[in-house]
């Protein structure tokens, strides 16, 4: 190497450490993050400007590869109180990541590691130095699809095993992720939501709620313990019988991956029970969706789906706007509720269903997640709502 080379070395471009591979052979190279190796799955993409961490350890992303809009990925570090899954198993929900810059150095006063040695940590695949906004683009106009994500320090890309990868992957539609993320130990929470000045806090709650976890999160479990109630969680493979011989007060079925007509070949029965007990029962995602066909109605895959923090969507009961955060790849088909159920929110984007509740019984649901906070608290009103109805049906 001529003393020119070395002067020019810096100058080079460095080579390409990952690759994309589409079902229908595109390729996009760019640079490898955390682990090595590769991970088939869904593509999709989220708008959040903040969330990251709690993004990919949101169970209910299991399955599916998230490229994120926004640019400054990594600028508050990670630290263990934004993990979202309760499952000390699956620590990691989303199967990977898509950024267009190279991760951002932490500033935070709460960052406790930087972002690449935490996916390293925690094997979880990722790329930068791509068009996050071509591949958004795409999936406006074409819909979310599969590929492969492969990481190789190298630059070797074995792609013959890639596409033998992709082939094995299946898709959401059908899959029954929610056996996959759900903690199959039963276990109690009443720690309630983080403060400014005394972080997190562990009252005695009042109220007895079981969950059902199809892929809880965490700060949904926050958000019912600050409203009032002690929370019992079970797998999400739970019998009707099980969760009423612990007479709770209500019922809450979470959020969570993959294809509702799949986890409900076994859950459906169930909460159909746990309505007909006259208990009540409050959905969120998932278990929106789970609920929705438990009282009749149908659910779809969405083309791109919903995945962001700016999502409007509006309560039909008070006629307010909330501000919401999103993360779906199904939606109830709204046309299929029948007249026992009525639609209570709808999202302003595309007018999709988001929520509803049974006229003849203390049951309700929305698509969205109240517990996420993405600025305004918008949507806390809905614990509060549960624990109305809990309330009216104990003194009754």
């Amino acid at each position: 190497m001529t003393s020119n080379d070395t002067d020019n070395a810096a100058w080079r471009t460095p080579p390409k450490t990952a690759l994309l591979m589409t079902a229908d052979g595109r390729k996009l190279y760019g640079y490898g993050l955390g682990a090595t190796g590769m991970i088939a799955a869904e593509i999709c993409f989220n708008t959040a400007m903040t969330g990251y961490q709690e993004i990919l350890t949101d169970p209910s992303y299991a399955g599916q590869i998230v490229t994120f809009t926004f640019p400054h990925i990594g600028n508050i570090g990670v630290n263990e109180d934004d993990i979202e899954t309760s499952n000390t198993g699956t620590a990691i929900a989303a199967a990977g990541l898509i950024i267009r810059e190279k991760i951002t150095e932490p500033a935070n006063y709460r960052a406790q590691a930087h972002l690449q040695a935490w996916l390293e940590q925690r094997g979880l695949i990722g790329m930068s130095g791509v068009d996050t906004r071509a591949i958004t683009a795409f999936i406006r106009d074409n819909g979310m699809f599969n590929a492969v994500l492969a990481h190789a320090p190298d630059g070797n890309f074995d792609e013959d095993a890639m596409r033998a990868a992709l082939a094995g992957f299946g898709g959401l539609e059908g899959a029954d992720l929610a056996a996959q993320v759900s903690n199959p130990e039963t276990y109690d929470w009443q720690q309630g939501r983080w403060q400014w000045s005394t972080g997190f806090d562990d009252n005695t709650r009042p109220l007895h709620v079981v969950a059902l976890d199809y892929g809880i999160k965490k700060n949904i479990l926050r958000c019912l313990a600050e409203a009032g109630c002690r929370v019992s969680v079970l797998p999400a493979d739970s019998k009707a019988e099980t969760v009423l011989a612990q007479n709770p007060d209500g019922i809450f079925l979470s959020n969570g991956p993959g294809d509702p007509a799949a986890t409900g070949s076994y859950a459906v029965g169930e909460i159909s029970k746990l309505v007909d007990s006259g208990k009540p029962v409050f959905g969120i995602c998932l278990g929106h969706q789970m609920l929705a066909r438990a009282l009749g109605a149908s659910t779809v895959k969405m083309k791109q789906g919903h995945h962001g923090a700016n999502h409007p969507v509006k309560d039909l009961t008070t006629g307010k706007v909330e501000i919401t955060s999103m993360n779906h790849g199904f939606t109830v088909d709204r046309d299929s509720l029948p007249d026992s159920v009525e639609e209570t929110h709808i999202s302003l984007f595309d007018g999709t269903n988001c929520g509803i509740a049974a006229k003849d019984r203390p049951v309700f649901s929305v698509q969205y997640h109240p517990e996420s906070s993405p600025g305004p608290q918008d949507s806390h009103y809905l614990f509060d709502r549960f624990v109305d109805l809990m309330n009216k049906t104990g003194d009754a």
